[in-house]
């Protein structure tokens, strides 16, 4: 009685972690596959009422990956959120397998549903296929902000919209070097307008320097959410933040400016995301009354 008990006990022990097994790969795959849609409002008094429920799509950091045939799957759920312009910020490919034709494949398909406006990021500053990319990008009709700003003009209305070129395109310099090219870069393209602002940037580590300049929105990404989201701490690692990253998803606001940073849509060096899944975020304007 006692062998058999003991035997059965085996059996159980050796069955609960054969089901652990399982259901954690299917919860693990499933945190990487599944896309989360994000719907962040933002209102402020500086938001003309015309401008009411004027919508973005931020996609960051899609890193080549595939939603689907001719990422039918992501361009489904663009399209469902009717934004009024696209946002990419960065990282559409990957420099370690820069398959330009899944990056285009999402190109083609979003340029038919909104103007897309896009700046880049690291991996496509250390790309030899860059160039290439852009080329066609220009093809399809995408807006590529190098440094600059436009005017976005709606329902009678008008903001300002900033692109920064990721800074290793110029330099490969320390922290100081690259803060005060950005400062300049950022004052350069402000001017004197007092114009609603929306930047798109690569780079959320640089958060003081958008405060500093009085930037009313940033669209940001780099961070891929921590890459593994620790309960109660947060993400455990980002590029250029280190262990326990400041800015790794969500809104962060400091005196007028608040940034919203994408988890983004795929991987890069690490291939797993753990308790972390991929995020298209949705941006809404709305005006505010004090």
């Amino acid at each position: 009685m006692e062998t058999t008990t003991k035997e059965r006990s085996k059996r159980c022990g050796k069955l609960f972690t054969v089901i652990f097994i399982i259901a954690f790969s299917v919860w693990l795959w499933w945190g990487n596959s599944s896309m989360q849609i994000t719907h962040v409002n933002i209102r402020s008094e500086k938001i003309s009422a015309e401008l009411d429920g004027f919508t973005i799509a931020h996609i960051s950091d899609l890193h080549n990956t595939e939603y689907g045939n001719e990422q039918n799957r992501l361009l489904k759920a663009v399209e469902k959120a009717a934004p009024d312009i696209i946002a990419v910020t960065g990282d559409l490919i990957d420099s370690n397998r820069p398959e330009l034709a899944k990056a285009m494949a999402f190109v083609n398909g979003a340029v038919k549903i909104a103007p897309v406006y896009y700046v880049t990021g690291n991996h496509e500053a250390r790309s030899a296929q860059y160039k290439e990319l852009k080329k066609q990008m220009l093809m399809a009709g995408v807006n590529i902000l190098e440094d600059e700003k436009i005017t976005i003009e709606y329902a009678g209305a008008t903001m300002q919209l900033l692109g920064l070129n990721d800074p290793n395109f110029t330099t490969a310099h320390g922290t100081y070097e690259k803060t005060a090219m950005i400062n300049a870069k950022l004052k350069n393209m402000l001017g004197e307008s007092n114009k609603y602002t929306i930047l798109l940037s690569h780079r959320p580590e640089l958060f003081g320097l958008y405060v500093e300049n009085n930037i009313d929105v940033v669209l940001s990404g780099h961070a891929h959410g921590g890459q593994v989201k620790l309960p109660f701490f947060g993400g455990l690692v980002a590029p250029n933040q280190g262990f326990f990253p400041k800015y790794f998803e969500g809104v962060y606001e400091k005196k007028q400016t608040k940034m919203i940073v994408s988890r983004g849509l795929g991987n890069s060096i690490f291939p797993l995301r753990v308790n972390n899944r991929p995020e298209l975020v949705i941006v809404e304007l709305w005006h505010k009354s004090f």
